[in-house]
């Protein structure tokens, strides 16, 4: 689980102002930061398939909320890329 410290955190990292909690990138830092941590779990715990399923939830959510910004604002979409250290 995420702490509320990293949470806060990744939302600096890209927040639009200061109130920013839902814009797409925002949403895309957060979800990088929980999968990072359940990636850890995972590889501690092989056989936790729950895990595994919430993963690649995550991971489908990020990639479409990705393809969104990529469509409608490019600029945004490189610059959340590259910040992230995600590769595309």
């Amino acid at each position: 689980m995420i702490t509320r410290e990293k949470k806060a955190e990744a939302m600096a990292k890209l927040a639009r102002s200061q109130a920013d909690v839902g814009s797409p990138e925002v949403q895309v830092s957060i979800l990088t930061e929980r999968i990072k941590e359940l990636t850890e779990h995972i590889k501690e715990n092989k056989h936790d398939y729950m895990a595994k399923r919430g993963l690649m939830q995550m991971v489908g959510q990020r990639k479409k909320l990705l393809k969104y910004l990529e469509k409608n604002d490019f600029e945004t979409y490189k610059k959340t890329i590259s910040t992230l250290g995600l590769r595309k």
